[in-house]
């Protein structure tokens, strides 16, 4: 399984960005995609999850600015992210495991690169 991670780049505070996952090699049919981010200095945070069922589970951070999707026709997940602030500068990365249940980032099995997310 491989996740290929895009999307990310430099905006200004109160701007938007879109991240995008796309999944290959996958054929569970439950499963949990995740996005967590790290700061420099700072511990992984999850920021959001949605699961197989389509349930959407989010950080107290950034519910109500960051939506979370996903495209199984596709093998693609998205993350829109509106009303950037400047703490939500941080490395963004997606994550799958095969269960719907979300859990911690040492739970997941199969990573993406990551992308840089900086607001300013």
């Amino acid at each position: 399984v491989q996740l290929v991670e895009s999307g990310g780049g430099s905006v200004q505070t109160g701007g938007s960005l879109r991240l995008s996952c796309e999944v290959s090699g996958s054929t569970r049919s439950g499963y949990c995609m995740a996005r967590f981010r790290q700061a420099p200095g700072k511990e992984r945070e999850a920021v959001a999850s949605i699961n197989s069922d389509g349930n959407a589970e989010y950080g107290d951070s950034v519910l109500g600015r960051f939506t979370i999707s996903s495209d199984n026709t596709k093998n693609m997940s998205y993350l829109q992210m509106n009303s950037l602030k400047s703490e939500d500068t941080a490395l963004y990365y997606c994550a799958t495991r095969g269960v719907v249940v979300r859990g911690p980032p040492d739970e997941y099995d199969y990573w993406g690169q990551g992308t840089q997310v900086t607001v300013s």
